[in-house]
Parts: structure tokens; sequence; C-alpha cells
């Protein structure tokens, strides 16, 4: 199995994409001081490779982090993804919003080089004055940008690659790490390991209890594969009131859906947006040196305000006169009868063909299977920190309680020092420090921290190392 999977047979790029990407390479030549590589290659004693670091998903965040490690020389790393090549992350499997949500003048994966954003990518493509006609990125070309970026950079993926439990051996001072790829097991070793898995990456999707119990067959969760066409002239049941709801609602009626009700518990739908409010340098750079009581109520203050679906999302569904809202109705039971879904609200019965539940994910790091021997050395902010009685809240008390570059700390001091070689750069990272993984507005931030925390480890993990080569460092300048 090699360690790198480019894109098979790749079409030469047009003549402005061409010119962007040999710009591209004069900027990275302009500012690749330091040039050298500096990590001192580790192996085994039977020759076995050691990579410095290991990156678990190949999205936004994983190229990212790749990208950022690459420039400073940090060259003995590799990418895995579970998802099929060029289907990384969900903007061409479950992302069904039609663009993206944050602004398109958006930077971060970039690293502050202007011919390695979105806009000077598309602009190549387009022209200026096909970008200044973008009101927001559609999804799909937000995922073939990320394509480009990994193409253009040389970034070391394998795809269909899925990670397991990682395992701390001491008797090597690193991760071993099995991998799936096409039916066949093998294993990595490890040195430092990012999980940059996504939304859920802390934790996982999850339905209600009360729907769990139905047959597949009536229910999907937004992020499952949903057979739309199946749904034609069907009823629906939609349960949640995020994005992710009235996106499924919008695809399900434009597929042909005959109705589509929509529950959820507020009296009425937020309408104001607290991540907007978050879009300033203070709280994308700063969130993490906040005391944790401030961390604290930032992070449950924005989860309170609750996720809106922007309003594009919401008239696209509002559109159809076979959408029908209901507030203040929570599903008290759900049942099965005669092949079909039977809902009961506070106001009343409702029965359908299919249910798509957006209820949303559940953080709690023992369900990940990648940290299936680690977590329970992992501290939690529920270890860490009491938060006043009102501002009590289950879900946030279960978020990793992390150090100021993503990394775990140990629960209990002194019992695994080494936890500090695993970093999460997902969704997880919210309350310890702000948007991070998963969030594309912090990435401009959150990534050279990360960047800058596992070089750093690097660098004091070899402190002996590098300070007998500077001992015997002997290049003569000139002769006395």
């Amino acid at each position: 199995m090699q360690d790198r999977e480019p894109l098979a047979s790749p079409p030469r790029p047009p003549h402005g994409l061409e010119a962007l990407e040999d710009a591209l390479r004069r900027d990275l030549d302009i500012l690749s001081y330091p040039a050298r590589s500096w990590v001192p290659p580790r192996s085994t004693p039977d020759g076995r490779r050691i990579l410095d670091v290991l990156i678990v998903g190949g999205g936004q965040s994983g190229l990212g982090a790749a990208f950022g490690l690459m420039r400073e020389r940090v060259t003995n790393v590799l990418v895995l993804d579970d998802g099929k090549d060029g289907f990384h992350g969900p903007w061409k499997t479950f992302a069904r919003m039609i663009t993206l949500r944050t602004p398109k003048y958006l930077t971060g994966p970039d690293f502050n080089i202007p011919n390695l954003s979105f806009r000077a990518w598309y602009e190549a493509q387009h022209g200026e004055e096909g970008f200044r006609q973008v009101a927001l990125i559609p999804k799909e070309l937000w995922a073939d940008y990320l394509l480009w970026y990994r193409r253009v950079l040389a970034i070391p993926i394998r795809c269909g690659t899925r990670a397991g439990a990682l395992h701390w051996r001491a008797d090597l001072d690193c991760f071993e790490v099995p991998i799936t790829h096409a039916g066949e097991t093998q294993t990595l070793l490890a040195r430092k390991v990012v999980l940059a898995t996504g939304i859920d990456g802390s934790g996982r999707w999850e339905a209600p209890p009360e729907v769990q119990p139905l047959p597949r067959s009536l229910w999907a969760h937004t992020h499952d594969p949903i057979d739309f066409e199946a749904l034609r002239g069907k009823r629906v049941g939609v349960l949640g009131a995020g994005a992710s709801a009235f996106d499924n609602a919008s695809v399900a009626l434009e597929t042909g859906a005959g109705r589509v009700d929509l529950f959820y518990r507020r009296k009425k739908l937020p309408n104001v947006n607290p991540y907007r409010w978050a879009e300033f340098v203070g709280f994308l750079r700063h969130h993490a040196d906040l005391p944790d009581k401030d961390r604290w109520r930032f992070i449950r203050q924005i989860i309170e305000m609750g996720q809106l679906p922007p309003k594009d999302t919401f008239e696209r569904a509002r559109r159809s006169s076979a959408f029908h809202l209901h507030a203040e109705s929570p599903w008290v039971e759900v049942k099965q009868q005669d092949g079909q879904a039977v809902v009961r609200t506070p106001h009343g019965t409702h029965t359908f063909d299919f249910l798509i539940i957006a209820s949303g994910f559940t953080t709690d790091l023992s369900m990940r299977p990648e940290l299936a021997e680690l977590h329970p050395h992992i501290a939690l902010w529920k270890n860490r920190f009491t938060p006043p009685e009102n501002e009590r809240h289950a879900d946030l008390l279960r978020h990793p309680y992390l150090g100021p570059s993503f990394e775990f700390q140990e629960k209990e001091p002194g019992t695994a020092p080494w936890i500090h070689g695993v970093f999460n750069y997902t969704f997880g990272c919210l309350l310890s420090l702000g948007f991070g993984g998963a969030s594309i507005s912090g990435m401009k931030y959150s990534l050279p921290r990360l960047v800058g925390g596992i070089t750093r480890q690097l660098y004091t993990d070899d402190s002996e190392q590098h300070f007998r080569a500077l001992a015997d460092y002997a290049m003569t300048e000139f002769e006395p």
C-alpha cells in the first residue's frame, strides 16, 4: 500500500488556473525559509517507519493541518480518510444545503497566502467579475477547491482508509494505529496523531430514544444516505429546527414528497445567528485565553441561542405549499403501525411514511472507535470545572478539556502523560478553543495554533538530540 494516492490522471488545469499554480509555487518558494527538514527520523529496531504525524480525516481540517505541518518542514506526515476519493467531508455526501453558510471572503486553509485562497482559485477560472457575482460559495465548488488544494500542494493521503483504536506503545514512544483499506488490515506507527474527523468527531450522530426502536426502513438521520426519490408522493416528518432539518426538508420537497412536516420544541424559531456575532478577531483568536468560567458562559450562551436556519435555507423550504411547521411540538411517542410511523406530540398525532431526524450529535469520547483505549485517560470539562447550578449543560460537560493547541490532557496528572500527543481538531474543541476543527470560519487562527502545538512537542521531545547536533556542529565560515 502506497503512502500517497493522488487524484487519478488529473486533467490539465485551464490556462488561468495553470498561471495561478505557477504564481503559488513562486509564493511558496519565496516564503520557504527556513527550508531544511529538521525532525530527526525514527524507526523501530526492525526498520518500520514511524510517522512524525498521522492525521485522521482528509477534509478541510485534515488537509489544512497537513499543509501547515509541511510548510513548517514536518514532512513525514500522512493523511487518512475513510471516504471515497473526491468525497472527503460532507460537501458531496450528506451536506444538502446549496451553498456554504459562511461569507465568501473567508480565509483559513490558505494560511494567508493569497494565491492559495478560494477567491484566487475561483477568479483564475471565472474572473474577478465572476467572483463579485457569487453571493455564497456553492458547496460543490468548495469541495472542488479542496481537491485542487490537495493536488497542488501534493498532500500525501490514503483514501478509503479507516483508522481503528489508537494504542500507546511505550516501548517505541509512539502510537500504534490499526487501519483498514480495501478489506486489508495493517498498523501504522506515529509519534503524534491529529483527529480531524469533523463535526461529530468527539461523539456520534444520535437519534432520540423514541425513534431508535423503529425499523430503519422508516427513518434516517440527516447524515445518512437518503433515497429521496423513494419519498416521491410520500408524507415525511422531520424532527429538528436547525439548518440541516430545513435542508433535508427542502430536498424531499424538491424531489417530489407529497407533504413535509417539520417539528421543533421551541415556541418560535431562532432568527438571530450568534455565529455571525462571533466572526471577529477577538473571539476567533482569543476564546482559548479566557478563564474557564468565561469560556463556559460564552459557549453555553451561543448554544442556548440556538442554531437557526439561514434566511435562504428557511425560504427554500417555505416556497412549497406542501411544507408545514409545528412549533412547541416535541415527539412524545413514536411507534410503528401498519408499516408507517405514528408520531404523537402535545398537540396531536401524525402518521408518516418516513422520518428524517435532524437532532444533531452527542458529545461522548467513549463513542469514538479511535479513542476506545484512550478515552478513560482523557480529561473532560466535568473533571476540571463545575458550572453554576443554573448554567449546567450535560453535553458541554462531556467536551474534552483541551490544552492550548487542541491536545488532549490527562484526567489524572502523571498517569498518562503521552495523551497530549493526540490532538482533537474536531468540533469537540468548541468549549476549550472556540471555532476550530470542523469550522471554516475559525481556521484562520486555529490551524496555526494546532500546527504550532505539534511542532513545539516535536522539538521539545527531541531537545537532547538537537543539543547534540548543535554541540557537534562544525561547519566553518572561514579559515583563521
